[in-house]
């Protein structure tokens, strides 16, 4: 099977987390401007979560084939722990995810202007009276889900070619939980980009609470991909026929496409 250059899948994984971002993360401040301060109604959340499932239903479809449109660090590092991916492609890959989502919240205030800043850039933030263990917990709850569904949809051994539309509607049914919490970042690289670009414009950055959202969501990421792992091997392990010797014996690696 041809494959793509390293560097095309860095270029890949850029425009996608870009646009992943531009989309997501624009649609708070786009509900902000058209709809009224926060808090969100459940419409107005509703609205957001489906701008996030979009972007990544269409990049998956779009740039899957290239890169793997892994467009998040934290699946990034849990795809290099289970072997699933070699180290030496990691660096680069969140990178460029960082770059990309940096690309993609420069792009909100290119297309909204500084209004898009004054209403936070939809940079996530605990939400009101959330401390900082329960963002932890919020944060990692929801990337272990999201990572176990990817892992999930790109087994080769899974209905083929509705892996975007899992995983966007994985997104999208996370978002609604999650977000009162901790805006449902659940990713590091959404997290890092809009609070880099609203620093430059004069934003309210909560730097602070950067080292929670990155710890949370690596190790919610990490965990999935260990159990599905697990999970993965035991099935294997108990499909071997037993009374068959000749059978090939069952492989212990989980196979991901």
């Amino acid at each position: 099977m041809e494959e793509n250059t390293y560097p095309q899948k860095l270029l890949a994984e850029t425009l996608g987390t870009a646009v992943l971002v531009f989309i997501g993360v624009g649609s708070v401040p786009a509900t902000l401007i058209v709809g009224g301060d926060a808090p969100f109604t459940m419409a107005q959340l509703g609205m957001i979560s489906l701008a996030f499932a979009t972007a990544v239903i269409a990049m998956v479809y779009a740039i899957g084939h290239i890169s793997g449109c892994q467009i998040n660090p934290a699946v990034t590092l849990a795809l290099a722990v289970t072997g699933k991916m070699p180290w030496r492609d990691v660096p680069g890959y969140i990178a460029a995810q960082v770059a990309g989502a940096v690309l993609g919240a420069l792009a909100i205030v290119g297309v909204l202007g500084k209004k898009a800043v004054d209403v936070g850039l939809g940079i996530a933030a605990y939400g009101t009276g959330v401390g900082a263990g329960q963002a932890f917990f919020a944060e990692a709850v929801g990337t272990f889900i999201l990572a176990f569904v990817v892992f999930g949809a790109v087994d080769r051994r899974a209905a083929g070619g509705f892996a975007g539309l899992a995983i966007g509607l994985g997104v999208f049914a996370i978002i609604i939980p999650v977000a009162p919490a901790t805006a449902a970042s659940i990713n590091p690289a959404r997290t890092l980009g809009p609070m880099i670009t609203g620093q430059l414009f004069g934003g309210t950055v909560h730097w602070d609470q950067l080292p929670v959202y990155l710890a949370a969501e690596v190790i919610g990421a990490i965990a999935a991909g260990v159990l599905y792992t697990a999970l993965n091997t035991h099935r294997a392990s108990a499909a071997a026929p037993a009374d068959n010797r000749d059978a090939a014996p069952a492989t212990a690696e989980g196979a991901l496409s």
